[in-house]
């Protein structure tokens, strides 16, 4: 079986103590609802807890102390969003500072040494899942280069990391639509030749690659093709709509249109082109609606939207069957990232402890 969390960014904390309210408010819940003695969890850390952390051995030591106390368990961290992930308007600036800033390339080894602390005995490995590189625009030849630098430098933590501890720590690029990285295959392209794939590989969000329309087994086989590593699988579930052009259609799209996080479109077309979209809310001023939709909003894997739309669960369970098939004997770390419990309409939510449990239970039966 696959190693299986849930992750932290769907809870507003921007300081450690602040962290172990919601430990304790929601992951031990979780943790209760499902019976078992020991839960997964996908710590996020804003940029100021994860150098406070870095800066101070004790600190790490108690972290550590106080998860293995309420039963939780940290594999992997995303260290996607630097910071202010619940302000009331997110949009582009979750994809700052870019992998040309000094801040990120700091933000990301500081999770590294905050990592290796925090992984328990039985631990294979640990994973950090980062951003691709940056937004779309701008970005240029010396941007590229930059990045390229900052790649190097990290991996280079990695590997002494690695020396030090006896146990690899591993970051893992995520692609997400609109980005320089739009598509796995835009990943593959710009690790594969640039990086150490023994310290740095890809993270595969399933809601991502639905809204890009790639078939997950052929996406699977490009990465092992390329001598790369799924090193971690975002297990998510993007929204899908057969028909958009119907009045039905778009009142239900509109429910979700709202303005905190982006949530880029893509529409898939008779002839096989995938049209593209920055946001909900441009998508249907701007799309033809001739062709299938898929939206970047992560909704609950157990419980469908109500139709007209769908979800991508489909894709969500083919991955993770090529990942199992195609990557070798080492299992990725499954996280799963719905981190928009609390933007989702009204009639779609329910009590955050009992829908994240309801997911890992979904998640565990489709990756068994």
């Amino acid at each position: 079986m696959m190693l299986l969390s849930y992750c932290t960014n769907v809870h507003p904390a921007q300081d450690l103590d602040a962290i172990l309210r919601q430990l304790d408010t929601h992951a031990v819940a979780v943790r209760e609802k499902l019976g078992e003695d020991r839960l997964g969890v996908g710590l996020w850390l804003a940029a100021t807890v994860a150098e406070g952390l870095a800066n101070d051995p004790g600190a790490r030591r108690r972290l550590a102390a106080e998860l293995e106390a309420r039963g939780l368990a940290v594999q992997t961290l995303n260290a996607f969003p630097y910071g202010g992930f619940h302000e009331s308007v997110v949009k582009h600036s979750v994809y700052q500072p870019r992998w040309t800033d000094p801040r990120r390339l700091k933000y990301t080894v500081d999770c590294v040494t905050v990592l290796a602390d925090l992984l328990p005995a039985d631990a294979e490995y640990g994973s950090i899942s980062t951003l691709p590189l940056g937004w779309r625009e701008p970005w240029t030849p010396s941007d590229d280069t930059r990045a390229k630098v900052a790649f190097d430098e990290v991996t280079r933590v990695l590997g002494e990391t690695l020396v030090r501890r006896g146990r690899p720590v591993k970051l893992a690029v995520e692609p997400e639509p609109g980005c320089v990285l739009d598509t796995m295959a835009d990943a593959v392209d710009w690790l594969a030749g640039r990086v150490d794939p023994r310290h740095v590989g890809v993270c595969l969000d399933t809601c991502h690659l639905a809204v890009s329309f790639a078939d997950p087994r052929r996406t699977v086989a490009r990465v092992v093709e390329a001598g790369l590593e799924v090193v971690k699988v975002q297990a998510s579930s993007a929204l899908h709509i057969e028909r958009p052009d119907t009045e039905a259609a778009r009142a239900a799209l509109a429910e979700f249109a709202e303005p905190r996080y982006l949530h880029q479109v893509r529409e898939l077309l008779p002839d096989g082109r995938v049209l593209a979209s920055d946001d909900l809310p441009r998508a249907l001023a701007e799309l033809p609606a001739t062709g299938p939709w898929r939206v970047h909003f992560h909704v609950p894997l157990h419980a469908a939207p109500q139709p007209p739309l769908t979800s991508t669960t489909d894709v969500l369970a083919e991955s993770l069957a090529a990942v199992a098939e195609q990557a070798g004997p080492r299992r990725p770390h499954v996280e799963v990232e719905t981190y928009t419990w609390n933007v989702l309409p009204e009639r779609h939510r329910q009590d955050l402890a009992d829908g994240i449990a309801d997911e890992l239970r979904w998640a565990r039966k489709v990756s068994s």
